[in-house]
């Protein structure tokens, strides 16, 4: 689904102005239903103004009126005209207003999620590998004023993201072997029928 322009900012006023869902909201927005949550306890988002998508001419009102109405139906954008060109893969940009708020993540993500790689983490946070590293042998510049916060509520990713690289980096569940006990148990007992069938023969001799 093609997402509003600015989503972070369209979901601001979503929140703000309707009575809609978190999960309507995120499903529009591309958020995960956390995210949008976060939004309206003001925990994720504080400094962010809302847009209105009416006004951009992105969705119209009587499709938010329909959604308010029920719960289970999904939000559409106004489809426009000349389709916009979807931007090709790359490094992930971020806002300068959060770059100070990395070192915070990244100390959350070692410390919770100490099973992610540093690719996973470069990959979700978008830092760089030496400022990892110095995170966590503790040798960063700022090192006493960096502190764990989730990066989903500083927005710096999404909840889905991070769920997806706690998945794949999960060690995979072996099933015990079961040890085998019947061919001892075996073995015991024709041992135990050939004494017996010894015996009979000494018996029957003598």
């Amino acid at each position: 689904m093609t997402q509003p322009l600015m989503p972070m900012a369209t979901a601001v006023w979503l929140v703000d102005n309707t009575s809609l869902s978190f999960r309507q909201i995120g499903e529009l927005c591309s958020l995960h239903e956390l995210e949008v949550q976060g939004i309206a306890d003001e925990q994720v988002a504080q400094n962010i103004v809302g847009l209105d998508p009416i006004v951009n001419g992105q969705m119209t009102w009587a499709d938010i009126e329909r959604c308010q109405k029920d719960s289970s139906a999904s939000l559409e954008l106004v489809k426009d005209e000349i389709p916009a060109k979807i931007r090709s893969g790359g490094a992930r940009y971020t806002p300068v207003s959060k770059r100070q708020d990395k070192p915070d993540a990244i100390a959350w993500l070692l410390k919770f999620h100490p099973e992610l790689t540093i690719a996973q983490i470069c990959r979700l946070v978008g830092t760089t590998k030496p400022t990892i590293l110095a995170i966590r042998e503790r040798s960063h510049w700022n090192m006493s004023e960096i502190k764990p916060v989730d990066p989903v509520l500083l927005g710096l990713c999404k909840q889905g993201e991070l769920d997806e690289a706690v998945e794949k980096s999960a060690p995979p569940v072996v099933e015990e072997e079961v040890e085998e006990t019947d061919s001892g148990t075996d073995g015991a007992e024709l041992d135990a029928s050939e004494k017996v069938t010894e015996a009979e023969d000494v018996a029957s001799e003598s």
